[in-house]
């Protein structure tokens, strides 16, 4: 059995999905009912869990022999770090009290890094805490997902401009698809450590090549038909806008810290640590497949 919570998401679904389509029994682990939906039609057992809440993710968990666990973003929160926290400490108790066999984290690049990250501070305090864990552990740590973009497409497509705080344009980064990194994640569940009694794994991925916010905007020109040019948007102008975008102060404050770092280049795969993984999504599919609902959004 393996459990997979975050099942409805990007990457979470298509782990359930790559799972059943190779013949394995899968728990969906969701919110409510109307998540599961679309799981049950693949075939999934789907259980409704709260990771604020130790009674359910315990029964979750129950009988499983590998685990997929997340540490999901509360945008709607006014102390987001606070909430992730809890969330994470209250699933690391679980598995502790009845822990699997294995049990695979979604991670990010830059979670080795234990100070002024911003946002994925908070990762690092998940790995930190599935450490004790006595099962197998596997840190699957993930660049940039290339679907972050969807969340200023509406406005680029609309104003001509997209938005970056990636500074300067030109600087490359890593970035996968998060369907690429629910297909490793599905693969790694089902695959042993080839070292045997390596804990815990730690496996980094990133897309087929590095990316710049100039590659975004040109991608996008090509797909619309419109042109789009990336603005380099001033630091300052960072938390008002944000802030526009239905944040509290607080998230905000997660997303300007950790992009200060990445811009100074302290974000990155973390270099001679375990495995390094390469999706085969190209940015150009990712946003292929984002503009559409982003279009159908606007009408």
């Amino acid at each position: 059995m393996f459990v997979i919570f975050g099942a409805s998401g990007n990457a979470g679904r298509l782990t359930a999905a790559t799972l059943r389509r190779a013949g394995e029994t899968v728990r969906a682990v969701v919110r409510n009912a109307q998540q599961g939906e679309r799981l049950a039609k693949l075939g999934c057992e789907i259980a409704l869990a709260d990771l604020t809440d130790y009674a359910s993710v315990a029964k979750a968990i129950e009988g499983a022999d590998a685990v997929q666990i997340l540490c999901p973003v509360p945008r709607t929160e006014a102390q987001p770090a606070d909430m992730m926290r809890h969330m994470i400490d209250t699933a690391a108790r679980a598995l502790r009290a009845n822990p699997p066999p294995r049990v695979l984290a979604l991670s990010d690049y830059g979670a080795e890094l234990a100070h002024d990250t911003g946002i994925t501070l908070l990762f690092h305090h998940m790995e930190e805490a599935l450490k004790p864990v006595a099962s197998h552990l596997t840190l699957l740590r993930a660049a940039e997902h290339m679907q972050n973009w969807a969340r200023v497409l509406p406005a680029a497509l609309k104003t001509g401009l997209l938005p970056s705080l990636h500074h300067p344009l030109d600087k490359r980064f890593a970035s996968v698809s998060a369907h690429d990194v629910g297909r490793l994640a599905a693969a790694l569940l089902v695959d042993h450590d080839p070292d045997g009694e390596r804990t815990p794994r730690i496996v980094s991925v990133e897309g087929p090549r590095r990316i710049s916010a100039l590659d975004v905007a040109q991608t996008l020109s090509t797909l619309s038909g419109r042109e789009i040019a990336a603005l380099e948007l001033p630091r300052e102008q960072w938390t008002p806008m944000l802030l526009r975008a239905g944040l509290s102060a607080n998230h905000a404050q997660l997303i300007t810290d950790l992009y200060d770092r990445h811009n100074a280049g302290l974000i990155d795969v973390e270099t001679g640590a375990g495995e390094r993984r390469f999706g085969t999504t190209e940015l150009s599919e990712a946003l292929a497949s984002i503009i559409p609902r982003v279009e159908a959004g606007a009408h």
